[in-house]
């Protein structure tokens, strides 16, 4: 299953029966961060009714909170960590602000009144996918090395960073690590020469996806 981030921070309020309902979402990369994050909301916010919080750290969920903050227990941490969970986000922290409005909504309702205040924030704020990318390269006779830009410029599969003259050409190439096989396969048909690429270092990258 693939893992996602919000691709921004961001904050969406929604109003229900009369209660406002403030939703702050935010990157967050460890626990010292995601508790930092919710100090500082709560601060913000000093005047609310109830500042209720949900985090999810690493890919692997290595830490799960979430705090009801005088909310009947079980109704708005658990229902903001959920949404967390089933938009499989990791390295996110919500807070959920509430300003209670004079009705009172029951257990259901706080529970769809905090789980539709996350999931409009996620919307709002978007997905992003990490995507390994790597830095490439492989040698050429510099004699020919012109002929071969030429050929390799056309494509799209991945993107020459640089050329480095010594005794032969060192092309060197940024692309999807994921890529490398096809990138190889495509470069041997495309030069008629064995291409075998050399892995010189790697990052993560984030990309927007579609999937909200």
């Amino acid at each position: 299953m693939n893992k996602y981030t919000i691709f921004e921070s961001t904050r969406k309020e929604i109003v229900i029966e009369k209660s406002r309902f403030i939703c702050t979402l935010s990157k967050v990369h460890n626990d010292a961060e995601a508790q930092e994050f919710i100090k500082k909301i709560k601060k913000q916010y000093w005047d609310a009714t109830h500042n209720c919080s949900a985090y999810v750290i690493g890919q692997n969920s290595v830490a799960e909170r979430s705090n009801d903050d005088g909310e009947p227990s079980g109704t708005a941490g658990l229902p903001m960590l959920e949404v967390l969970r089933k938009n499989s986000l990791y390295d996110v922290a919500a807070v959920v602000t509430r300003y209670f409005g004079g009705v009172k909504l029951g257990a259901g309702g706080l529970i769809r009144a905090y789980t539709m205040s996350v999931a409009e924030a996620v919307k709002k704020a978007g997905l992003a996918e990490v995507v390994e990318m790597g830095h490439f390269s492989f040698l050429w006779n510099v004699a020919d090395v012109g002929k071969v830009l030429n050929v390799i410029y056309r494509q799209q599969l991945f993107t020459v960073e640089d050329v480095v003259y010594e005794q032969r050409a060192k092309l060197k190439l940024l692309l999807p690590v994921g890529e490398k096989d096809r990138v190889e396969e495509w470069l041997t048909e495309a030069v008629q020469q064995k291409i075998e690429l050399t892995e010189e270092s790697r990052y993560g990258e984030e990309r927007k996806v579609a999937k909200v």
